[in-house]
């Protein structure tokens, strides 16, 4: 029987991408997702609050440049991709870290300081398949999301 190692995040980016080049030119980006689940009330009247979840992002190649592009911090996107753990020893230490390996990024909302920003560019290049969606005036992205 074979596993599955599959991640799908909606979350909003932490700040802006890092992004450095190996030295035979491939480009590798590193941003933090923040995830939340929203507090609640008991039926005893104890509050519970919101618990914030960060998750380590990691873009290769041209998803990487994308990112360095049009990622910038506190946009809501969704993320899918793979987990992997590292492993290293630092001072006698050994230390592991487990990121998200992105297969595919996509920009569900841009706070209003970017709207007008690469928009274009976006829209032609990574949405020209996808319709947009109707809004209201009702209509809120933080209800959707």
């Amino acid at each position: 029987m074979s596993s599955v190692n599959k991640v799908i995040l909606i979350g909003n980016v932490g700040a802006d991408p890092e992004v450095r080049y190996l030295d035979r030119g491939v480009a590798i980006a590193n941003f933090n997702l923040a995830t939340t689940e929203r507090g609640y009330i008991m039926q005893n009247g104890t509050q519970v609050p919101d618990v914030t979840e960060w998750h380590s992002i990691v873009l290769w190649r041209n998803l990487a440049e994308w990112a360095q592009q049009y990622l910038r911090k506190s946009m809501k996107v969704y993320v899918e991709g793979k987990l992997k753990t590292r492993t290293w020893e630092k001072d006698g230490q050994i230390r592991r870290k487990t990121e998200v390996i992105a297969e595919n990024v996509q920009i569900l909302y841009r706070p209003e300081q970017y709207r007008n920003e690469g928009a274009k560019e976006l829209k032609n290049e990574e949405m020209k398949d996808e319709p947009e969606a109707p809004m209201t005036a009702d209509t809120s992205f933080n209800d959707i999301f």
